[in-house]
């Protein structure tokens, strides 16, 4: 675990300054003054925001402001291979020490206990007046019996946020094979164990955050190391509330005198729902060098994919494509799967492109021709039975610790690894090959398998431990995207782990995501949420092909959230070759389809609202009726509300105060009235969703 600085010397020499320290009675304190005491055997620390109140057992109790949200638990523990767990501690001392480092100023809180003559645990407890609510955690264990401990694993951070006669709703930033909503109400016999690394062969890795709140407020818990880590942040129904904590299995041998030091975690008291601690999850995250790269101008241009056609599309399918596409006012024309002879080989297909490369470059310049810009599917890291690849390089494969390969489920394919460096310059070759030979001007790199991966055991890799395939993830995205935009900086690098909850450490890989093959129009609003939460709040996050929503027409859970519109319809008629079975009227573009697909692209462009400033904090995606989203163009409010059916009035939140504001539905281009700040309500109906701005009046007053 890397050494962290305390004004300026190593956290352990910190460490054993500040327990030289003295504890400090508690004083007149503002809003974002850090509040310290010491009672007894008793410590309170608070910012004004969040308190976590720690009694002599060092079992702590979170509160948000006056409102108490769990209550005391002994959250921190050591198992132990034998089954017995080590907590409950006796507090022995509390000390406290100004810091500043690059998250700011703030003051750090140094908790000391034992149990008994066998384990002493060192707690530093770390607020910053930059991040209100937010306290950053290190624990600390050592042996200080004369017996060797056999460590299993541990917990941390654990508390039952309360109950409410209203429930909870949560977030969960890890991985699922069946494609689970990232956020859930939490109900009788909800548990999710939220493990960080494979929940499947094919499927793992995600975003380091759980989080679950009630209407008055809520508890996140993460990590905030700069390498993903193998933990589990499980969130489970409890008959007096929801846990919520950090833990991880870690067999270990640790000697009398030797320490164990966990993941840096943190702990957030939070109003609202999961956006607020993402937020500022990805805010100090960004400090620690983990943040989503410059996004050119194109990452935001409407998107058509010919994956409408599959993988026995035709050039001329394509090509006959192009200019109602155009049309319609799409930027981006998407070449998917199929190019290919295999994963893997990454040959052109000759019964497509008989000339190989040379039809390729073709291919693109054809699609440059037509007004757009053409981008090229690609899944990195698989390599199917059967391949040149995989008979003369098989030393790439990822394998388990058993020396099977790692299955990809949907290709019938195998992983190679990403921390083996031959892997890493296999794809950095094909990437200057799409982006500098063809002409691409974008990869869509494409896959569950692209998420996360199993630890290593392949030993031709001589990974210094196996859990360097899985942490090392993140510089093989970074090297593919250093690589095409030294060949053109305004690259667009595409990351779409299909179905996963989004690695946050692969971000600086990738300046563009889709919402990677949602399954309901919810799926496209929470995810977009959450990117806007730990991207920014502009990010160039694309709903996936409008095909996939409700409906299979639904841009309006695009639209309002600000996301990027995608589709992949066909024109004139599907293909004649179709994987599966084509939905019901199929994707080819009828009259009907078409005038709907152009006021809703016509919308889009005039407004580009994934350039906006998304207002995540405005509104409750679990509680609040309608479901509510609000992005700012520079003085006007766009709102997007959404219910299957609703009569009454929606609140405008966010609005400036002495303005007043036009309300106009901008879909049906109705007036719905004049809201202010202190009047901030319309009545409306509506069906599936409204989509409204907010314009201020000139010269009027409020």
């Amino acid at each position: 675990m890397a050494e962290r600085n305390i004004q300026g010397i190593s956290r352990r020499g910190a460490i054993g300054r500040l327990l030289a320290g003295t504890a400090v009675a508690v004083g007149q304190v503002g809003f974002s003054t850090s509040v310290f005491a010491k009672s007894g055997k008793t410590c309170r620390i608070s910012d004004g925001v969040l308190s976590i109140d720690i009694d002599g057992t060092m079992a702590s109790r979170i509160a948000l402001g006056d409102t108490v949200l769990a209550d005391y638990s002994a959250g921190d523990a050591l198992r132990l291979a034998d089954g017995k767990i080590i907590d409950n501690f006796t507090l022995l001392d509390c000390t406290q020490q100004p810091v500043s480092d690059r998250h700011g100023k703030g003051t750090a809180h140094i908790l000391r206990g034992v149990k008994g003559d066998r384990v002493e645990r060192l707690t530093t407890i770390t607020l910053y007046d930059a991040y209100p609510g937010m306290a950053l955690i290190d624990v600390t264990y050592r042996n200080i019996g004369s017996k060797r401990l056999d460590v299993a694993g541990w917990y941390a951070a654990t508390h039952n946020l309360r109950a409410h006669k209203d429930g909870a709703w949560s977030f969960s930033g890890a991985s699922h094979p069946d494609r689970r909503d990232w956020v859930q109400p939490v109900v009788a016999g909800f548990a999710q164990p939220n493990f960080m690394g494979m929940n499947a062969s094919d499927y793992g890795g995600g975003i380091p955050v759980s989080a679950v709140w009630r209407r008055d407020g809520g508890i996140a818990v993460g990590h905030v190391e700069t390498h993903p880590e193998l933990v589990s942040l499980p969130v489970t129904a409890q008959p007096g509330g929801t846990r919520i904590g950090i833990e991880a299995d870690r067999q270990m041998p640790l000697a009398p005198g030797e320490t164990f030091a966990l993941p840096q975690i943190f702990v957030m008291a939070h109003k609202g729902d999961f956006y607020p601690a993402l937020d500022t999850f990805r805010k100090v995250m960004t400090q620690r060098g983990i943040a989503a790269p410059a996004i050119p101008e194109s990452s935001y241009e409407p998107i058509w994919c010919a994956w409408g056609y599959e993988r026995h599309f035709t050039t001329q399918q394509v090509f006959g494509t192009l200019d109602k596409a155009k049309s319609l006012g799409l930027d981006w024309a998407v070449l998917d799967d199929g190019w290919q002879t295999s994963e893997g080989d990454w040959d052109v297909d000759l019964t497509k492109f008989p000339r190989g490369g040379a039809d390729m470059k073709a291919f693109a310049d054809r699609i440059k021709a037509a007004g757009m810009r053409p981008r090229l599917w690609l899944a990195p890291l698989a390599v199917d039975p059967g391949t040149r690849m995989l008979r003369d390089h098989p030393e790439m494969l990822l394998l388990g610790k058993d020396g099977a390969a790692q299955d990809v489920t949907w290709w019938d394919a195998y992983t190679l690894c990403p921390a083996y460096q031959p892997t890493v310059d296999f794809f950095r070759a094909l990437v200057r090959k799409i982006i500098g030979e063809w002409g691409f001007e974008g990869i869509k790199m494409d896959g569950q398998h692209l998420n996360g991966v199993a630890p290593c055991y392949n030993p031709a890799h001589n990974h210094a431990r196996p859990e360097e395939s899985f942490e090392k993830m993140q510089d093989f995205w970074i090297a593919l995207y250093e690589e095409a935009i030294s060949i053109n900086p305004d690259a667009i690098i595409e990351l779409c782990p299909c179905g996963d909850a989004f690695a946050f450490h692969n971000m600086p890989g990738m300046n563009h995501t889709p919402s990677s093959d949602p399954l309901s129009s919810w799926q496209v609003r929470l995810k977009g949420k959450t990117f806007k939460a730990i991207m920014g709040p502009s990010a160039p996050y694309a709903g996936d092909h409008v095909e996939l929503s409700d409906g299979g027409n639904d841009f309006a859970s695009s639209y309002g959230i600000g996301a990027v519109l995608s589709t992949k319809f066909t024109w004139p008629k599907d293909t004649d070759k179709p994987i599966e079975s084509l939905p019901p009227g199929g994707y080819v573009l009828t009259p009907e389809k078409e005038a709907l697909w152009r006021q809703w692209i016509d919308l889009y462009r005039a407004n580009m609202l994934p350039k906006g400033h998304y207002r995540g904090d405005l509104y409750d995606i679990g509680f609040d009726k309608p479901e509510g989203h609000m992005i700012e163009t520079g003085a006007v409010r766009h709102y997007a509300f959404y219910a299957d059916s609703w009569s009454g009035p929606v609140e405008l939140r966010g609005l400036q105060t002495g303005t007043r504001y036009r309300v106009e539905d901008v879909f049906h281009k109705t007036t719905l009235g004049f809201v202010t700040a202190d009047a901030p309500r319309v009545s409306a109906e509506f069906s599936k969703f409204l989509v409204l701005t907010a314009t201020p009046e000139t010269g009027a007053k409020a």
